[in-house]
């Protein structure tokens, strides 16, 4: 039977304590010879060995492309929750490069010696299972809640879950007697016996059971790699390779393992015995029409969505579904929990246009683009549709220093940005969270921490490389496509997929960062002084307000947080004064750092967000004594736990209306609420219609047809309509505040 996997060679090394250094030279060897695995044993009570998993790490430093893995761990001294974790970590360490072999014991009065259980080998199977569950729940890090498991002989109750691995670790499991086989067969990804072990005829009954296991749990057999430890077979290499060919056609091998201390034939190994199989196995496979094994499972295949043509995929894009042990990481973003059909990540804007294409070809689906995945209006994920990602496309490079022009892909999040703008003493005002992704933030507008002193985000952009929504690539600046570079900043999502931004930027060197906590008791009081504070303040200070609903029993906080463009602390304490004297301070930091430090305030790992966002947005002229009142009353409603009022003037107002796509520049503040009860709201935010002119895209999750009415002027809308019925008639980009193209006269 030949499963059709393709051939890998391997190492198995004795991890010697008498000589340290050389299984990690034996792994160098291993690797310059072209081999695709390096492997050790696993024995902790034997003195004469080191510790597999100290050596492993160490190889791991060592080497750069070999895989490494025990041949097979012992588990009966290795509690699963600790192989999970220290699995996993190799894996990230090595970007990759770990695969685990599991064996269920053996050698009892050693393992008893150590401090091990003894077991009979019924029970050693069931502890081994219950090991495999374990360690791969462990890895479920997309779910929130803590691990319980309470096996017969593995028990964890509330176990943090993690860190994920970088890629899906393989199991593969030592097994010869029929229980063990049929786990193999049922559980695992691989199976690892050694042929001196075997009897004539062994591997094809052991690949019969390891088989029949797997339909029976609806499995494809062929997902189950076949690995052999092997001795020298031959002294020659062709008869080596005849040899090894044989038993990949034969009996379905698929990885060869070679037990030898000895450079000089790992090397031969590697660079003549390995080619040569290759090839016979090749020729062989095709007379007679032999297919791959699948790339992903059946389990994987079944959790498919209707109405996607996955075969279908372009090749060369990295496509993540429902099955894939990456979709977890991929499916939701920071506010919403995603279920998309299908996660595509092109690596250039060729790909993006063939990403696009592909999805012009399922018009009925959602499609979402995703740069960062923040998404606090919950766009960029959907249910049962496509999701571009372009978190590959996260090139930060300055292009002209003396101009102060960068290029940065829509994919790299702002705390990434921060950090290589500030090597050169320059910075972006770009929100007020790391961990948000460029493109998202960079096409709707860009309210940050800088923005009375250095204007929105968009403000700063000179060029952009979009892809169009018929899969056009176009550069696009004040000169060229001025219409498309005029509606990418404020509307973007609606035109095209921005591949690359080039910014000018500013020189920005220490600033000082405030966290001031108030108590208050006149909620409305404090807003109106806050906002007649920011008006009155120099262009240097930019400070937000974050508040929520009381709790019962506390007294209200209201937070400051914000900038002062100043390197010099008395300026800095004199800009905050006024703030300072608006309520009794019951909590404050003020530091004298810099703009990628305080950027620096966001884990930068797979957002993992659950159930749907509810929020509104809003632009304000002033906080006037009767929007105060109304925010006041809806925060004491308790339908509104995150209330925040964003400062914006100065720079903003300072570029025309009709400038840009962003509408509403003469607001001097940017409103958002978000709560649990979409109902409760929206009910509220009415009391505050009367007050707001303008919404602010990025922050507002209704899906109100009157939305982008709301969000832009007359007639900034009117010429995006015409825009957009340029460079979208169809309507690709239409699950993000989409915009109806005018009709083709109007147009």
């Amino acid at each position: 039977m030949d499963y059709g996997h393709p051939l890998e060679f391997g190492a198995f090394i004795t991890p010697a304590a008498s000589s340290p250094e050389a299984p990690v030279l034996l792994s160098q060897v291993a690797e310059a010879s072209g081999l695709d695995l390096v492997t050790f044993q696993d024995h902790p009570y034997q003195p004469a060995f080191l510790d597999t998993w100290t050596l492993m790490s160490f190889v791991a430093a060592r080497t750069s492309t070999i895989r490494i893995a025990p041949n097979v761990l012992n588990v009966p001294l290795r509690p699963p929750a600790v192989v999970a974790r220290a699995a996993a970590s190799i894996d990230l360490l090595s970007e990759g490069r770990f695969d685990l072999g599991l064996g269920a014991g053996g050698f009892w009065d050693a393992i008893e010696a150590m401090g091990g259980t003894r077991l009979t080998p019924g029970q050693a199977v069931t502890a081994l299972e219950e090991a495999i569950d374990l360690i791969r729940e462990l890895w479920r890090t997309d779910e929130r809640r803590g691990v319980f498991a309470d096996g017969r002989y593995h028990r964890v109750h509330g176990a943090k879950r993690g860190p994920r691995p970088a890629h899906d670790i393989p199991l593969h499991i030592g097994a010869y007697k029929p229980r063990m086989l049929a786990l193999t067969g049922r559980k695992g990804d691989g199976w690892l016996p050694s042929l001196a072990y075997l009897q004539p005829g062994d591997l094809a009954k052991g690949n019969a059971a390891i088989d029949e296991a797997a339909q029976s749990v609806g499995r494809d057999p062929r997902e189950i790699r076949r690995l052999l430890n092997i001795g020298q077979l031959a002294a020659d290499p062709g008869e080596f390779a005849e040899r090894l060919a044989r038993l990949a056609l034969e009996d379905g091998i698929g990885t060869f393992i070679l037990a030898a201390d000895d450079p000089n034939l790992l090397q031969r190994f590697g660079e003549d015995v390995a080619p040569a199989v290759r090839e016979l196995v090749g020729a062989e496979r095709g007379a007679r029409g032999v297919s791959a094994a699948p790339v992903r499972s059946a389990a994987a295949l079944a959790a498919r969505r209707d109405g996607i043509a996955y075969d279908d995929v372009p090749a060369g894009i990295r496509a993540i579904e429902p099955g894939d042990f990456d979709y977890g990481d991929v499916r939701a973003t920071y506010m919403r929990g995603g279920a998309p059909g299908l996660v595509l990540q092109p690596d250039s804007p060729q790909q993006v246009a063939d990403a696009l294409a592909f999805a012009r070809r399922h018009p009925e689906l959602p499609l979402a683009v995703r740069s960062g995945g923040h998404g606090i209006s919950g766009r960029s994920t959907n249910d049962g549709g496509i999701v571009i990602d372009l978190r590959r496309l996260n090139e930060i490079a300055v292009i002209d220093a003396d101009r102060r022009l960068v290029r940065i892909g829509p994919g790299a999040r702002w705390a990434q940005v921060a950090a290589v703008l500030g090597e050169h003493g320059w910075a972006l005002t770009s929100g007020d969270y790391g961990g948000v992704g460029v493109g998202g933030l960079a096409t709707a507008g860009g309210i940050g921490l800088l923005a009375r002193e250095h204007g929105l985000t968009i403000d700063h952009l000179r060029a952009a490389e979009v892809v169009l929504a018929d899969g056009s690539i176009v550069r696009t600046d004040a000169a060229t496509h001025p219409d498309l570079f005029w509606a990418i900043r404020g509307a973007g999502a609606n035109v095209g997929v921005v591949t690359a931004f080039e910014f000018e930027v500013d020189e920005v060197g220490q600033v000082g960062y405030a966290q001031l906590a108030f108590q208050v008791d006149d909620v409305a009081e404090f807003l109106e002084g806050y906002g007649r504070a920011i008006e009155s303040a120099p262009r240097d200070v930019t400070l937000f307000l974050l508040t929520g609903g009381p709790r019962p029993g506390q007294p209200q906080v209201v937070r400051l947080y914000g900038i002062v463009d100043s390197d010099d602390p008395d300026t800095i304490i004199a800009r905050l004064q006024p703030f300072a004297e608006l309520a009794p301070l019951v909590q404050q930091s003020v530091q004298l750092t810099t703009y990628p430090q305080v950027m620096a305030n966001a884990d930068l790992g797979p957002q993992h967000g659950a159930g749907e966002p509810h929020s509104r947005s809003g632009l304000i002229e002033h906080v006037t004594p009767a929007f105060a009142e109304a925010a006041a009353r809806m925060l004491e409603s308790g339908a509104v736990p995150f209330f925040q009022l964003r400062a914006v003037g100065g720079a903003v107002a300072d570029v025309a209306e009709s400038a840009t796509a962003y509408g509403n520049r003469s607001a001097k503040f940017a409103v958002a609420a978000l709560g649990s009860n979409p109902d409760r709201l929206d009910a509220q935010w009415r009391t505050l219609a009367a007050h707001i002119d303008g919404m602010y895209l990025s922050f507002d999750s209704s899906l109100r047809p009157e939305r982008v009415a709301e969000a832009f002027p007359p007639a900034t809308l009117e010429r995006l309509r015409a825009v957009k019925a340029a460079y979208d008639p169809t309507c690709v980009f239409r699950d993000n505040f989409a915009i109806e193209p005018a009709e083709a006269d109007a147009a």
